[in-house]
């Protein structure tokens, strides 16, 4: 039995009625130190439900009358992409050969759709994690996030990495890190063939597929359990907290009306994330508010809240990802589940033919001894943003230049 789960306090046994419990989205407390059968049925769990989900042709998430199609046309958008291959070529330079092995995909390899948000020890990844990188490794990791991401972006990372230093303090866990997370490299780095990069981990995992100078950042999988460090090495770090309040302050503000619209329930006694790890295929229709119900102003709101999501990428590349956002406002719908109180959890959904957002109060698990087991928490937040209709990962613009080039 591994030692940090005698030091957190939770048998295994207990552990793996917690996790049947709550599901596979759950983490659990434990080291790669030692296996007990439990755990290693768990980590076959895991596995299957990834083997499962791969077994499946990506079709990509859609409505059940089936794909839209000539959404993300190939063109060039104005937003150089040549720094960040330059820094995906320069980290790659400082990998040996073992460790490239271990980084390096072909760029249309499945290794994209291998993720998942659960902890290192019942889930394997491939890559390097930051922590096991030397300190030049680790510079040019992080200088492709820089080149990437906004600093809003950057920051949301850093802090939601924060959260696993806090969960480690609290569970006494060995393995819950704030540098254990993930970087591969998908194809050659270039200024015109299909590559890309992900970072995977706990609570954190970004997709970043790169055509020429069109970028596709979906799936991107935020989280952060605590929400709000209330003590330790991070104590009083925050994530997530303007994407949850501004929703709430949305919800609120709208007519009578447009709130029955768009609470399809009231009580939330659970998770409610749909489209979470190896549901890249989901079948999910538009349900709640249509914006092209919404007043100019109210449009304008939940433009910002878009935003909020968006805005994690490059101010370039957000712009544009804006402007196809915008093109189909009028199509975009609006759901909510939960109460709409000042202290309320809830859930709630953005959902249009280019994008989709789900914001998930979740049950506590590394947060167990601070509040009520089984009932969502504001301290437990789980975010998903995709690009429905095929193009997560990039795939609708990869075939599109694999059926022109015939590679």
């Amino acid at each position: 039995m591994a030692k940090s789960i005698h030091q957190g306090g939770l048998k295994v046994r207990h552990l793996i009625i917690l996790l049947s419990f709550l599901g596979f989205s759950a983490q659990t407390l434990s080291t790669q130190e030692s296996y007990s059968k439990e755990l290693l049925d768990l980590k076959k769990r895991f596995s299957t439900i990834e083997a499962k989900a791969l077994a499946e042709e990506f079709r990509g998430i859609q409505v059940t009358n089936g794909k839209q199609e000539g959404l993300f046309p190939v063109r060039t958008t104005g937003v150089s992409t040549k720094p960040i291959a330059e820094a995906a070529t320069a980290y790659l330079n400082l990998l040996s050969p073992q460790e490239l092995t271990r980084s390096q995909f072909a760029s249309d390899s499945l290794e994209w759709r291998r993720w998942f948000n659960v902890d290192n020890g019942i889930y394997v990844r491939q890559g390097l994690s930051l922590k096991e990188m030397t300190t030049q490794q680790r510079a040019a990791a992080k200088k492709i996030l820089e080149l990437s991401l906004s600093a809003k972006g950057l920051a949301l990372s850093k802090d939601i990495m924060k959260t696993d230093q806090t969960l480690s303090e609290l569970n006494s866990s060995a393995f819950l890190d704030e540098q254990l997370y993930y970087i591969t490299i998908m194809g050659i780095p270039s200024e015109s063939e299909p590559w890309g990069w992900q970072l995977d981990g706990h609570h954190l995992v970004i997709n970043y597929f790169i055509q020429g100078d069109q970028v596709v950042m979906t799936p991107a999988f935020f989280g952060a359990e605590p929400a709000i460090a209330q003590s330790g090495k991070y104590k009083g770090n925050q994530v997530l907290q303007e994407e949850q309040n501004e929703a709430l302050k949305f919800v609120q503000s709208l007519s009578e009306a447009h709130q029955k619209l768009a609470i399809l329930e009231r009580r939330k006694p659970a998770d409610n994330m749909l489209a979470g790890a190896h549901k890249d295929n989901l079948i999910l229709d538009y349900a709640g508010l249509p914006a092209n119900k919404l007043n100019a102003d109210d449009k304008e709101k939940l433009l910002g809240i878009i935003r909020l999501f968006v805005n994690n990428l490059k101010e370039g590349h957000a712009k544009i990802r804006m402007e196809a956002v915008q093109k189909h406002l009028d199509d975009t719908w609006f759901a909510w589940v939960g109460d709409t109180k000042d202290n309320s959890v809830f859930y709630y959904r953005i959902h249009s033919p280019v994008i989709l957002i789900e914001f998930d109060h979740q049950r506590p698990i590394g947060t167990r001894m601070l509040h009520t087991p089984g009932k969502p928490t504001r301290d437990h937040i789980h975010v998903i943003v995709r690009t429905p209709n095929g193009n997560d990962y990039g795939k609708d613009l990869m075939g599109q230049h694999l059926a022109e080039h015939h590679h």
